[in-house]
């Protein structure tokens, strides 16, 4: 620990809720990024020393249950940053966002313990977003997950150059008529699996066809639902996964053959589909057996109280 950093106070807490999201929405690979009203809560609270961590809900029995508990790592990454630290630390946290899924269960995790560091550092000032996103962007590696966990709804996410120095992100709008819904698969993925099956280079033609439909979703979302379909059309990661999470490709293809804008949600195996209000109705999860279907909206980006 520097020698510069000051001990929180015992009992000092910061409650904190961060919703499920989703990256790439098909061709906005490592870019693009959504939030649902789909939530985990927790409640961080400092100690004189010790460590004690009490999970329900998802991964209630596989989560470390100590330091190195993902909330607290970044709680005390973020604490780092600020100067501070918290000699002991209670985490109380409740998990409703299924894990290793491709809906940001991870992302959260890294906002909300770096959101509960700002809350307990500097409990009278505005949360800096812009250093909440620096921070969990060097956890995660990539900005779409955690841009979307942070700000909320749909997010544009980009860096300054190869390096990933300088990273930011940008709402931008959803027409009301956009439905979302996710075909969780009870079986999970783990990303850095799913990363690593991708190649390291791809045609100049797929990467140019990828960045005209990035570009196109953006719109359709916005402005034109009834783009969606075209707009969702990539070329970078799903089928190369296709190995790893044969059914829910099976299933991607199957919507999408039929005129729904599917895609992987983030490193899946979710299948998220992108559609309007009438397309959605048709669609009941009886179409998809081994999946669970979920119905969802925008969400709010993390929000906290200390």
């Amino acid at each position: 620990m520097a020698p510069a950093a000051e001990p929180l106070p015992a009992g000092r807490t910061a409650r904190i809720r961060v919703p499920a999201n989703s990256a790439n929405l098909g061709p906005g690979f490592d870019s693009l990024g959504m939030a649902f009203d789909w939530y985990d809560e927790c409640e961080l609270e400092v100690l004189a020393e010790g460590v004690e961590v009490r999970v329900t809900g998802e991964g209630a029995e596989t989560v470390p249950s100590d330091r190195t508990h993902l909330v607290i790592a970044c709680l005390d990454r973020g604490l780092a940053s600020l100067g501070a630290y918290a000699p002991g630390v209670r985490l109380v946290a409740h998990n409703t966002i299924p894990h290793t899924r491709g809906l940001g269960s991870s992302a959260a995790a890294a906002v909300a313990g770096l959101r509960a560091a700002w809350t307990l550092a500097r409990p009278e000032a505005p949360v800096d977003e812009s250093w909440l996103l620096e921070q969990a962007y060097a956890v995660e590696g990539h900005a779409d997950n955690v841009a979307a966990a942070i700000l909320g709804g749909f997010v544009l996410t980009w860096v300054d150059d190869e390096t990933g120095a300088g990273v930011h992100a940008v709402p931008a709008p959803v027409h009301p008529d956009v439905r979302i819904l996710a075909y969780v698969h009870a079986e999970p993925v783990a990303t850095r699996t799913a990363r690593g099956v991708l190649p390291e280079s791809v045609p100049h033609a797929e990467a140019a066809a990828n960045a005209a439909r990035a570009a196109l979703l953006t719109h359709a979302l916005g402005r034109a639902p009834e783009l969606l379909l075209p707009a969702t059309r990539e070329w970078l990661h799903q089928d190369q996964r296709t190995e790893l999470m044969p059914e829910s490709l099976d299933l991607l293809k199957s919507l999408r053959a039929k005129g729904f804008g599917a895609v992987i949600s983030g490193a899946g195996p979710t299948v998220l589909v992108l559609t309007d209000a009438d397309r959605a109705a048709q669609l009941d999860g009886s179409e998809a057996p081994g999946f669970a279907l979920r119905r969802l909206g925008l969400g709010r980006g993390a929000t906290s109280e200390s």
